[in-house]
């Protein structure tokens, strides 16, 4: 008798102490889902932009700046496409490439930032509101299919 009431008592504490500290495994929930917004910066280098004055060129570096953030952006939300090749002859690589593609909607992306950095490079931060990440998702499988089908 007295065994089993040992064991009654045990499998209570297990079972007891098993239930009672879930938040113990808030841990494996992924990290992703704990950020509010998405976050991107992009690069560009003043000097090689096609332009004769210096005020034209860190503008259009600005701009190449955003629109590297926003590429940035829509590798996160959509991912990025990969295409490799590589050619081997008499067992030694003769050719290898690579190519990568994004393509997707953004809209109602945030500018946070625009600076300088160094003397000849404009750093731009853009931040999307994770909300909008399935509206935009949505939107392009809509858009790709109706092209497909017309």
């Amino acid at each position: 008798m007295r065994a089993v009431t040992l064991f009654w008592a045990s499998l209570q504490f297990v079972l007891v102490g098993c239930t009672s500290t879930p938040a113990q495994y808030e841990f494996a929930s992924p990290m992703v889902e704990k950020h509010e917004t998405l976050v991107a910066t992009g690069y560009a280098v003043i000097d090689v932009q096609p332009a004769d004055h210096p005020a034209q060129k860190r503008l259009m570096a600005i701009r190449a700046a955003k629109l590297d953030a926003y590429r940035g952006l829509a590798e996160q939300v959509y991912g990025q496409y990969l295409d490799a090749s590589t050619t081997v002859a008499e067992m030694i690589v003769t050719s290898d490439s690579f190519r990568s593609k994004v393509e997707g909607v953004i809209y109602g992306a945030t500018l946070v930032n625009i600076s300088p950095r160094a003397a000849n490079t404009y750093e731009v931060t853009l931040s999307l509101d994770k909300a909008l990440v399935q509206d935009l998702r949505a939107l392009y499988v809509q858009s790709s299919s109706a092209v497909r089908r017309g």
